[in-house]
């Protein structure tokens, strides 16, 4: 059963899932002079940690293709919400570290950051 889809295809599973949720605060949110944090949260967005182990140059070729649009859909298990839902992120910068040329190639792992829009 696939885990996570982009744009509607499904997408190979990940082998590392980090969900955040980040506050994001007015222009004037800070500590008043009486030491008093004053957040005023204007908003609040998801930021995914997605990370492939081992994968093949075919595998991390199709995840790097996959979220290389600069805005897309995501659909993937919500732990706030308890349910699947789909939600439009950018990608932060992208890492594909190679481990081998050998037998056609290995990466030691592909990973990036999904922000919410």
């Amino acid at each position: 059963m696939a885990m996570t889809w982009v744009n509607g295809v499904e997408c190979p599973p990940p082998s590392v899932f980090q969900w955040g949720l980040r506050d994001i605060s007015s222009a004037n949110a800070g500590r008043t002079d009486d030491a008093f944090m004053h957040k005023n949260r204007v908003g609040q967005k998801r930021e995914i940690k997605l990370q492939w182990n081992a994968p093949r140059p075919e595998v991390t070729a199709k995840v790097l293709q996959m979220f290389n649009p600069e805005y897309f859909n995501y659909t993937y298990w919500d732990p706030m919400s308890n349910a699947i839902e789909t939600r439009e992120f950018f990608r932060g910068d992208a890492d594909a570290n190679f481990y081998t040329w050998t037998n056609g190639g290995l990466y030691e792992s592909v990973a990036f950051t999904i922000i919410e829009r």
